[in-house]
């Protein structure tokens, strides 16, 4: 079975801490998922930078449309 990488992008840490946790605890996913840091292209202010929340799962174990409206729920979106 292949897996999948989901990466849902936030505006913050505190966001994405949070979302990596609601998913940790709502699905039974092989892995925590992983927080990275992604900064804006040309910004030099360590502020100016989204939070990725990346998940690896199996193909097809999570809905994208659920995970979409999770990442919504704290401002951010699915890539």
């Amino acid at each position: 079975m292949s897996a999948e990488t989901h990466v849902l992008v936030l505006p913050d840490r505190d966001a994405a801490e949070e979302v990596a946790e609601l998913l940790a605890s709502r699905y039974p996913l092989p892995a925590e998922p992983r927080l990275v840091r992604d900064s804006l292209a040309g910004e030099d202010d360590a502020e100016d930078a989204q939070w990725l929340v990346v998940v690896e799962v199996p193909e097809g174990a999570l809905d994208t449309a659920e995970l979409d409206a999770v990442a919504a729920d704290f401002e951010g979106w699915l890539e």
